[in-house]
């Protein structure tokens, strides 16, 4: 990868990360026929940090808040001598902290449960196809039909269970982290706003939590990875992706308080189909040669035990 190369990237992960069209999916789908092969674990997990440095940024006030009340309510002898009171019953700011740590639950758990199976097996892009179609189509009809009558305040925690379960399906490339939130937020009756707020406020402890992790985890074997550009332009990219990933974001909260979600549900059936068109003309690998490999190994594993 070259200095180049590796701004393109940047600039993809910025343009797409907040987006319901899925991050992981173009990044996948792009490096693939730059490269003709992954950008590399160190290199995503470091670029990934400057969307979510934007995130911190635009929403530092609102996380603030947030927070002040959460340690507040959890450390704060309760006023009226009721343990509840520390889950946020008599402050919803504390109490969108824990609906918080409530959705983030989910991908967590599954995260840790389905690790082979999302690093091997869900990284073909014909399940990639399949998927952005799908959600395409069931973001188009849900925005579409669904009511717009909740705000962020009105969450309680079964809600923030369920949007927790749409970034959850975020695991699988394609399905979208907001994408994936923002379907379920709409299903339940949230403004297009509102849901865009908290695929936001929900992916803060998730994504950076794990952009951090696999940050440590693989810097110290970049240097070994073929595909790494070096660290001038690593850093290069995770500004870009910083700073346009900042003006991404207001401008999507803007286009979703005037706009519907028909425009991304569109691009996303577009992608699938030029992708599958690739795929079928040999321009695209399903799987990468590491990873398939990897994926039989896994499945003879599972037949071993049987």
């Amino acid at each position: 990868m070259n200095f180049f190369q590796a701004i393109i990237l940047g600039l993809v992960q910025a343009l797409t990360e907040y987006l319901p069209v899925s991050s992981s999916a173009h990044i996948r789908i792009i490096g693939e026929l730059m490269l003709h092969t992954d950008p590399g674990a160190a290199f995503t997990a470091i670029i990934q940090l400057g969307t979510e440095l934007a995130v911190l940024l635009y929403f530092r006030r609102d996380i603030a808040r947030i927070l002040s009340h959460w340690f507040r309510c959890l450390f704060t002898r309760p006023v009226t001598g009721d343990w509840k009171e520390r889950f946020g019953t008599r402050d919803r700011d504390a109490a969108e902290g824990w609906y918080i740590i409530i959705g983030t639950i989910p991908i967590v758990v599954a995260g840790l449960l389905f690790q082979d199976a999302i690093e091997t097996t869900l990284r073909n892009l014909w399940i990639t196809v399949t998927v952005l179609i799908v959600f395409g189509i069931l973001l188009w009809v849900i925005d579409a039909r669904a009511p717009q009558k909740k705000t962020i305040r009105e969450m309680n925690w079964k809600e923030a269970l369920i949007f927790g379960l749409g970034q959850m399906l975020a695991l699988i490339p394609g399905v979208s982290r907001s994408g994936g939130t923002i379907t379920f937020g709409r299903a339940m009756g949230y403004t297009r706003e509102a849901a865009v707020r908290v695929s936001f406020l929900m992916a803060i402890p998730a994504v950076f939590g794990a952009g951090i992790l696999e940050t440590v985890k693989s810097v110290g074997s970049a240097a070994a990875d073929p595909t790494f550009p070096g660290w001038g332009a690593t850093i290069a990219a995770t500004i870009v992706s910083f700073v346009v990933g900042y003006i991404v974001i207001i401008g999507f909260l803007k286009f979703v308080s005037t706009f519907s979600y028909r425009a991304f549900a569109i691009y996303r059936i577009v992608i699938a189909v030029v992708v599958a068109i690739l795929l079928i003309a040999g321009a695209l690998q399903p799987m990468e040669q590491a990873t398939k490999t990897a994926a039989v190994e896994m499945v003879n594993t599972v037949a071993a035990m049987f």
